[in-house]
């Protein structure tokens, strides 16, 4: 992790993994899942939008969260699906904030359709939450330069732990890759910028990776096209 109060310490990379915790809550409906996301804490919606990335996947996913991937998957309401799939969390400023744009969606479908206020899923949605459990991979980072080769070889539970779960665990709500180079002057500024324009949201942790390396090699090659 990014330490935020030394200007040039070394960049320490984690890794992560996922425990996966039943809060109780479920829905057969749709009308149920409103209800859901009424009440479960905004641990278990942040869970739902970003735990997937950690998860294996054998094919390319075609919803971007879990609500959607439920409702079209086992409610078969293609449209309530889409609508949850085009919700992007990056763009909002806090999970309390996301929670009533998915009820405000949820809701609206219900109003328009009276079929959806009855039909029942084929499987139970059951809210969850993750517990994140950090751990040392023994490596680190020395100097900004060294950056884009050490992204490169970092697994999927490094991009994760750096580059998503740090948004809501560092005080600044920016990576950890911008917190570290922020303490290397203005020089870098550039470099944070292009970081911080990377929507991670509707990539796997594998493109994310490219992009962060893309980013640091442009930064060094093409640096005037700031």
């Amino acid at each position: 992790m990014a330490d935020e109060s030394n200007e040039h310490a070394a960049f320490a990379i984690s890794d992560c993994a996922l425990l996966t915790i039943a809060t109780g809550e479920r829905a057969v409906n749709l009308r149920e899942l409103a209800q859901g996301l009424r009440d479960v804490e905004l641990a278990s919606i942040y869970h739902h939008f970003w735990g997937r990335l950690l998860q294996p996947q054998f094919d390319e996913p075609e919803y971007n969260n879990d609500f959607a991937s439920w409702a079209h998957h086992e409610l078969h309401d293609k449209t309530v699906a889409e609508r949850l799939s085009a919700v992007d969390p990056v763009e909002y400023a806090d999970a309390e904030e996301l929670r009533q744009d998915l009820l405000e969606i949820v809701e609206m479908r219900l109003d328009e359709s009276e079929k959806a206020q009855y039909e029942r899923a084929d499987q139970q949605f059951h809210f969850l939450r993750s517990q994140l459990v950090a751990l040392d991979t023994h490596r680190s980072v020395d100097h900004p330069n060294d950056l884009a080769e050490a992204i490169s070889t970092m697994n999927a539970g490094s991009i994760y732990y750096h580059f998503i779960d740090a948004r809501r665990r560092t005080e600044s709500h920016w990576n950890d890759f911008s917190v570290w180079l922020a303490g290397w002057g203005d020089e870098y500024r550039p470099l944070i910028r292009r970081l911080s324009a990377i929507d991670p949201y509707f990539s796997s942790l594998q493109h994310i990776r490219e992009m962060l390396v893309q980013a640091c090699h442009k930064f060094i090659t093409e640096p005037d096209l700031e």
